[in-house]
């Protein structure tokens, strides 16, 4: 192992929540694979695996190769994976487990790829949904985990992420890690796109490590089968997605689900008026969930204000003061190191509440590629050092 390698950070990462809750819950003898960008150059690898949110206990084998950045591997490179010296990695429902660290020498710039291989019927309940353009998985029937590629017959890209939580590099002391995050907002491209961003302007020292659910909510989570994808609270969230190797700093873009999903009982029965919170609601949960946690942890803390909704099929003018006072509170506050104005970097500049037009995805809440590029071009240099 090269003695220069003395720091585990994390290069790849991302939140475990619920899969959304459908009469299929089991798959069996499925291939998962999933290219992943390393940003970091480094000689060993461990590999940090979820079930939390799973009803059941699941095992799997697993293995690790070198990668095209699409569906490709070179099988010359391929590496078992193993957990206390075993090929089949078991996890108990609620919990999550890291493996046996993997001496591999790893170059920055180059991509890697992590194959699952579920043999047996699996509970496929603890997973996330993410984009972007370096986002991409892909899965095929059959015990293809060693093949080269899959058969184009028997295999179909998909964008969820199961099990696999966080990959960590033995890497140099300078590298580092920042954490973003939030909803589906940031479960969407800009992270991908800052991280080009950084690769491309010669920020080689630092990783961006997505912890986002889409639908979550700082103050509420929901119980019904009906929303329970939209997974856990920020109170239970975010201790254990802060658990993230050489992270100093994290970037929080969080709360419009808070404001946006109260609709009252007469049109939605899970979405009570009860539910809806006041702006000192927002910031005291932001301050005592969010805010306190990360200190403890020794970490930096930046907000990210909340963008544009106007023209949400439950937009209403009081939605847009609660967020517009919400996010006067992160561009002002003195518990924050810093704050990125989202909302500034992508609404209408004459009319503030909606998107710029060419920002919009089309449903009036979530930003096209451009916006979630523009997004990325809002975060300071100062947290890309």
């Amino acid at each position: 192992m090269n003695r220069e390698y003395t720091k585990w950070v994390a290069c790849w990462g991302n939140a475990t929540s619920i899969r959304e809750q459908t009469e299929l819950r089991y798959t069996k003898d499925v291939t998962f694979r999933y290219p992943l960008f390393m940003c970091f150059d480094g000689g060993a690898l461990r590999f940090r695996f979820s079930n939390l949110t799973g009803n059941d206990p699941v095992s799997f084998t697993a293995c690790v190769a070198k990668s095209s950045g699409r569906r490709t591997v070179d099988t010359a490179s391929c590496r078992d994976i193993l957990k206390d010296g075993k090929k089949e990695i078991v996890i108990a429902p609620g919990e999550e487990t890291e493996s046996d660290i993997l001496e591999m020498d790893v170059t920055a710039g180059t991509w890697i790829s992590v194959s699952l291989y579920l043999s047996g019927y699996t509970d496929m309940n603890a997973g996330v949904l993410i984009t972007g353009p370096l986002s991409r998985g892909y899965y095929g029937y059959g015990n293809q985990m060693y093949d080269a590629d899959f058969d184009d017959d028997l295999a179909r890209h998909t964008n969820w992420y199961y099990f696999l939580n966080t990959v960590d590099i033995l890497t140099e002391e300078k590298n580092h890690a920042l954490i973003c995050y939030g909803d589906s907002i940031t479960a969407q491209s800009w992270p991908d796109w800052l991280t080009k961003r950084a690769w491309e302007n010669g920020f080689h020292d630092i990783s961006i490590i997505r912890r986002a659910v889409s639908g979550t909510r700082i103050l509420r989570e929901y119980q019904c089968i009906t929303y329970k994808a939209y997974g856990i609270k920020g109170e239970t969230r975010f201790p254990l997605e802060m658990n993230t190797a050489g992270a100093d700093t994290v970037l929080i873009q969080h709360g419009i689900n808070d404001i946006i999903h109260p609709v009252g009982t007469d049109v939605n029965i899970f979405r009570p008026w009860s539910d809806l919170p006041t702006v000192e609601d927002m910031c005291r949960g932001f301050t005592d969930y969010y805010i306190r946690v990360a200190r403890e942890k020794g970490l930096s803390v930046w907000g990210g204000t909340l963008i544009p909704i106007y023209g949400w099929r439950t937009y209403e003018p009081f939605r847009e003061d609660l967020k517009n006072g919400f996010n006067d509170w992160l561009r002002t506050t003195d518990l924050l190191d810093g704050c990125v104005d989202f909302d500034l970097a992508v609404r209408d500049p004459d009319h503030p509440a909606a998107f710029r037009k060419e920002y919009n995805s089309g449903d009036n809440l979530h930003p096209s590629e451009e916006g979630y590029k523009a997004m990325a071009d809002a975060v300071p240099e100062e947290l890309l050092k």
